[in-house]
């Protein structure tokens, strides 16, 4: 296994080190030993890895691919020898869970609870992140679990919505509820709106779109950004109005107002993702989460 590892790493820790010397000492292996190693890679799959002059050593295009490939099998390598390790010593290990802002104010935190109360040595370490971040760390094994509002869920990976909301528009202190009464939705035609980006989530910000279409006038998106706490900035400094769960803002002492949309047909679908092949790393734990509602 220590051949393998050292021989199939080989040219990923010299694309990362640019020197051979260097290479062999992150591989603590002699200098000659290395060039055997690469030679033998290279007569093995049939294909020259790296060009070489009398200057410097370049990765051919074949290289480069083996690279790029290896990195994510010496990923996978430590996490099999840590999660192995974990076994031995009969530990739970840790979870790695993706969130959106919204999951954390509604149901994620009862999620929590129930994993703390049935698997109480299992570590959670929690990231907030937007939903195409947490696809592509799901695909890449940097996530176990991902919570996700509203998400297109990429082939591969498995989904299942926990909680349907509400959405609400949120509007400066001050406003005029009254026309929203009146009026509905179609008070906002003329107001700025703060926005989601589009390339993080657009499954999300096509829906949040498609309440104002629904109105009758396409938003004028003036700001955008991905923090709910920056949207909240903007709006209570009277720079626009924005969509949000209802789960995100209800129950906070808020500097602004909201406006529940009960009627609109257009829901947060508060989802969680996973890869399908963590289910057998983790029974307890999928057995746990398959049983929440």
């Amino acid at each position: 296994m220590k051949w393998i590892y050292s021989t199939y790493a080989a040219p990923y820790f010299y694309q990362k080190k640019l020197n051979f010397t260097k290479t062999a000492e992150a591989l603590h292996i002699v200098q000659p030993a290395l060039s055997r190693k690469i030679k033998q890679l290279e007569e093995s799959i049939e294909s020259p890895l790296f060009v070489r002059n009398k200057r410097n050593v370049q990765l051919t295009n074949a290289g480069t691919y083996f690279v790029g490939e290896m990195e994510k099998l010496l990923l996978q390598y430590d996490f099999i020898l840590k999660r192995t390790k974990q076994i031995h010593n009969g530990e739970d290990g840790e979870l790695k869970i993706g969130f959106t802002h919204s999951v954390m104010q509604s149901i994620l935190p009862e999620i929590l609870i129930d994993i703390r109360q049935n698997l109480p040595n299992i570590k959670t370490i929690l990231k907030e992140l937007n939903n195409r971040d947490q696809y592509m760390r799901l695909q890449s094994g940097e996530l176990d679990i991902g919570f996700a509002t509203n998400p297109l869920v990429p082939l591969g990976l498995k989904s299942k919505v926990l909680h349907i909301d509400n959405y609400a528009v949120l509007v400066p202190k001050g406003f005029d509820m009254s026309r929203v009464d009146k009026d509905g939705f179609t008070t906002f035609t003329k107001e700025p709106f703060i926005f989601p980006s589009k390339t993080d989530g657009p499954n999300y910000v096509n829906i949040i779109e498609s309440i104002c279409t629904g109105a009758g006038f396409i938003p004028n998106v003036v700001h955008e950004t991905d923090s709910v706490s920056t949207s909240i900035r903007l709006i209570e400094a009277g720079m626009g109005v924005s969509l949000e769960p209802i789960s995100s803002i209800r129950g906070l002492n808020l500097p602004i107002d909201f406006y529940e949309l009960k009627d609109t047909p257009q829901k947060a679908q508060l989802t969680m993702i996973w890869n399908p092949k963590l289910e057998t790393e983790h029974p307890k734990l999928f057995s746990l989460l398959h049983t929440i509602n």
